[in-house]
């Protein structure tokens, strides 16, 4: 039977596992929580957006069911959840 090739150690020592950064050192350092506006227009751009889509078909919309409410309702959706990702 044929034998494996063994692998070739560097004699390198190893420090241990690799220590984590915590999370308070991360990008947010020096910066200070959100202003109160900040969450009202994040909550408000998605609860808007899915209204427009909820009241789309239900069609209580003028234009009967339109495809431009659904992307405008998600595109809001979508920006308030952008917002979320810079919340502190």
């Amino acid at each position: 039977m044929p034998v494996s090739k063994s692998r070739k150690s560097k004699n390198v020592q190893s420090k241990g596992p690799t220590k984590s950064k915590k999370l308070d050192t991360l990008d947010s350092a020096g910066k200070g929580p959100s202003p109160r506006w900040y969450v009202v227009v994040m909550v408000a751009l998605m609860t808007v957006g899915v209204l427009l889509i909820v009241l789309n078909y239900v069609k209580v919309l003028p234009g009967s069911v339109s495809k431009w409410y659904l992307w405008s309702g998600l595109g809001l959706i979508g920006v308030g959840f952008l917002m979320t990702t810079e919340y502190r």
